[in-house]
């Protein structure tokens, strides 16, 4: 039997040992953070959705009324000529109003811009991370034995983009019906959300296929562009400062918005109700009377505002979905 002087050192040793035993409960093996993770891509997509929405929607108005417009606005031989054209065509109804009436007159259909913008940042740039790990976790040594480390990231990034492009279908009937008021409000009046969608029903979904050809290589260009430009800056995943997300952003939107340029100008005016042609007549008659030109129509009034704009939406989902992540223990 041992001395008491032992069993009391053993008694005081189990007892520290039962006095430190919920400590290590209540630290049990740390989460791996994907509900933080997920609902951060979340929250920071639509931080950055309602930012672009109430910052850029007359910009998104007026490039829209361009593409709509299909005589030829410039005129060389007289400014004045050229000035009331743009006017007529950008303000329509308000080109003879004050400066303010013209400004509101730039903001219709903007509840269905909410919805339609609010959900497709939050389903492109908080989705868009998840089809890029699931491509990498099942095909990532392929892009990489084949395109090489680096470049078959970048490529990775860029497929997992355009594939997210082509789902963003799903969201045209809200699209489709905020073209429409800011191009053709008069084929809405009169008439609520309930009563569109069931008068008009897959009539909504006109233009999908042109949509989804835009959406694969505007979003391929979009996050490769951004992708490969972090590349060459040497950002590694998740460290980029807010200048180089908006260098990227910037640089991956301008990618995107030439190459999609033709098929958007035909997809508007599918869209907007004022024609009933096929999308093929539409791109025969626009090479054949309006000349090659008219496929970029309105790409400037885009292009002069993707620097800010992507500090706005790719940019600031890109920030706010890292403040969220630490926040909710993600990272």
């Amino acid at each position: 039997r041992p001395p008491r002087c032992c069993e009391a050192s053993n008694t005081m040793s189990i007892r520290t040992s039962m006095n430190h035993r919920p400590a290590v409960v209540a630290t049990s093996a740390p989460s791996d953070g994907k509900g933080g993770k997920g609902a951060a891509r979340v929250f920071g997509s639509a931080v950055a959705g309602v930012s672009e929405l109430l910052i850029f929607h007359p910009v998104d108005t007026v490039a829209k009324r361009l593409m709509m417009t299909e005589k030829s606005l410039i005129v060389p031989s007289s400014l004045a000529a050229t000035s009331g054209n743009l006017n007529q065509a950008i303000f329509k109804e308000a080109a003879s109003v004050g400066f303010f009436a013209k400004w509101q007159s730039l903001f219709p259909g903007l509840g269905f811009g909410a919805g339609y913008k609010i959900l497709q940042r939050v389903y492109k740039f908080g989705g868009q991370p998840y089809v890029k790990e699931f491509i990498d976790r099942n095909f990532g040594d392929s892009f990489r034995s084949t395109f090489g480390a680096k470049t078959g990231k970048t490529i990775m990034a860029a497929t997992a983009g355009s594939i997210m492009g082509v789902g963003e279908i799903a969201l045209l009937p809200l699209d489709v019906l905020k073209i429409r008021s800011q191009t053709n409000p008069e084929s809405l009046q009169g008439r609520g959300v309930v009563q569109i969608f069931r008068e008009e029903g897959l009539a909504l979904y006109r233009g999908a296929g042109w949509t989804a050809a835009r959406n694969a290589p505007g979003s391929f260009s979009l996050f490769g562009g951004a992708a490969l430009s972090k590349q060459l800056m040497g950002v590694q995943d998740g460290k980029a400062t807010w200048t180089q997300d908006a260098i990227a952003s910037v640089a991956g939107a301008t990618a995107s918005i030439t190459v999609a340029a033709p098929l958007d100008v035909i997809k508007t005016r599918l869209q907007s109700g004022t024609s009933t042609e096929s999308g093929s007549t539409i791109l025969f008659n626009l090479a054949r009377t309006e000349g090659p030109g008219a496929f970029f129509r309105g790409l400037w009034p885009k292009l002069l505002v993707v620097g800010p704009k992507l500090v706005f939406s790719f940019t600031v989902a890109q920030q706010m979905i890292g403040v969220f992540e630490r926040q909710m223990g993600g990272r």
